[in-house]
């Protein structure tokens, strides 16, 4: 999937879903149901571009139930109604782990496997602006039809176990996710499918492709 350099700076994440329309940045499904005895699939798509210093993602998801629990960064945000995306940004095979819930908090990992994860510190999960259409505060589940956004800019300086000055030109291989793990009906959705027996998102050898729009010279 190729994704669009964008010439803007200062961008609030309140306003990005209006500068993704207008840079007309297209909507992509995370619809992959892999895992049978999980069947429920709400309706989830994002977009994505790139700046010079900074990844811009938006997300849209229509559940049957929505839940806040976690309102510290590098909680359980995977069992609260969340939003991942995981990715591969240089070429040793670490990849980063970012999973935010529906009111904008946020977990940050890095490492080359499940098990050795290092957590971004508090002054890293800083830097990612965050919106959300529910605002910021916690709150137990709601057992209703929700419709939700959440809008994240991801300074490059987030992948902290490495120095990205851009990722013009690129490509990496990353997938994108949506969970509710503690949810009434737990749900583990791909945007590139995973075909492995039981949910695993920590699975990088089932990522898809990113291509990153060079500088265009006019």
């Amino acid at each position: 999937m190729k994704v669009k350099k964008i010439s803007a700076a200062n961008i609030e994440p309140r306003d990005l879903s209006k500068l993704l329309d207008k840079e007309k940045i297209d909507f992509q499904l995370i619809q992959c149901v892999n895992w049978a005895e999980y069947p429920y699939k709400p309706k989830v798509s994002f977009r994505i571009a790139h700046t010079k210093d900074s990844v811009l993602l938006h997300f849209k998801v229509t559940e049957a139930s929505v839940r806040a629990k976690y309102g510290e960064d590098n909680g359980a945000v995977w069992t609260d109604s969340c939003v991942e995306f995981f990715s591969i940004p240089a070429d040793d095979g670490v990849y980063y782990n970012i999973e935010c819930n529906c009111i904008g908090t946020i977990l940050i990992g890095a490492g080359a496997t499940r098990e050795r994860r290092e957590h971004a510190p508090e002054a890293v999960t800083a830097l990612v602006k965050r919106w959300s259409t529910l605002g910021n505060s916690p709150f137990e589940e709601r057992v209703e039809d929700t419709d939700w956004e959440v809008s994240l800019i991801i300074p490059y300086a987030v992948f902290f176990k490495h120095q990205i000055a851009s990722l013009d030109g690129k490509e990496i291989h990353a997938n994108f996710y949506k969970c509710g793990d503690e949810l009434q009906t737990p749900h583990f959705l791909s945007w590139n499918p995973i075909k492995i027996e039981k949910p695993d998102f920590h699975r990088p050898d089932f990522f898809g492709t990113l291509e990153f729009e060079p500088e265009q010279n006019i």
